[in-house]
């Protein structure tokens, strides 16, 4: 059987993606957050506040997931809920003054950590990898699902 010419490239792609995530996972756990609470508290932080629906778009989580984590995250009292102005059946989800903080410390801690993996890496090659990674994101964008059957 012949294989597909972009099979190694997928692979590597998936296990790019595992190894950035694992990498990344070993200081999110070290403050203390799981990788959905740390998704959510950077995708809040700077935000004034997100709807349930604009969060579960921005963040990576499910929405079956989202309401746990947000659940979990105001058990810390690191985010809180209130009524929206604007939709009565609407609820924002906004940082506390603890989750604040909690934002305003980890995240710069966080890219600096990240910033290590990047270490040999110079403007060029972030230009290259990232023109290659938004190529074949806008591929998957512009092909819609029926054109793949």
């Amino acid at each position: 059987m012949n294989q597909e010419p972009f099979r190694p490239m997928l692979r590597e792609l998936a296990r790019c993606y595992q190894a950035f995530e694992s990498y990344a996972a070993t200081h999110i756990r070290q403050i203390g957050l799981t990788l959905p609470q740390f998704d959510i508290l950077v995708t809040l932080g700077n935000s004034g506040g997100l709807t349930l629906k604009t969060l579960g778009e921005r963040t990576l989580i499910t929405k079956g997931t989202l309401t746990g984590v947000i659940d979990r995250l105001e058990g810390k009292k690191l985010i809180e809920r209130i009524p929206s102005t604007d939709d009565r059946r609407s609820q924002i989800v906004r940082l506390t003054k603890q989750g604040e903080r909690l934002f305003q410390k980890v995240f710069p801690e966080h890219l600096a950590y990240i910033r290590q993996a990047f270490g040999g890496f110079n403007d060029g090659d972030y230009q290259r990898i990232e023109k290659a990674l938004r190529d074949l994101r806008m591929r998957f964008a512009t092909i819609g699902a029926g054109d793949l059957a």
